[in-house]
């Protein structure tokens, strides 16, 4: 499903995005990538902390008071 369209850049490097592709995009945010003489645009997903959050898990005996104990649980997801 590749749609083509071509469009002019404006004096300040500026191009527009059909209105039909970019409704579908939950950001403005977008990645530039640049692949020897092509540029590829990524909308970027948002992506909120709570998700990030639930993705770890750490072992019961954490105390979320101490910093180190919280520290020392992290530092032992790397390993």
């Amino acid at each position: 499903m590749e749609k083509i369209v071509v469009r002019e850049m404006d004096p300040q490097g500026r191009i527009t995005i059909p209105i039909k592709w970019r409704k579908k995009w939950k950001s403005r945010k977008l990645v530039l990538l640049l692949r020897e003489d092509r540029i590829e645009i990524i909308p970027l997903e948002p992506t909120y902390p709570t998700k990030l959050f639930d993705s770890i898990e750490i072992s019961e005996n954490v105390d979320f008071t101490d910093p180190h104990s919280i520290r020392r649980a992290i530092l032992e997801l790397r390993k």
